[in-house]
């Protein structure tokens, strides 16, 4: 589940950056919101970076059980 917590992260890391190079056209139409979006995006990826590594952990140790 880590793969594809930080591939979460990174696709809300090269939006932001994709849409900060935009973002004159972005202020100009109203959009500046969506920069703030994938700021939260990215933020709110790693409590869930977190939670999978956490996840993954235990999914091992109950897999080591199970195989004694």
């Amino acid at each position: 589940m880590v793969p594809f917590a930080v591939a979460g992260l990174v696709a809300w890391a090269v939006a932001g950056l994709v849409l900060l190079l935009c973002r004159d056209w972005l202020t100009e139409h109203g959009h500046q919101n969506w920069l703030w979006t994938c700021l939260a995006g990215f933020l709110w990826g790693f409590p869930g970076l977190a939670v999978m590594i956490r996840h993954d952990a235990k999914r091992r140790r109950r897999r080591a059980v199970g195989q004694d």
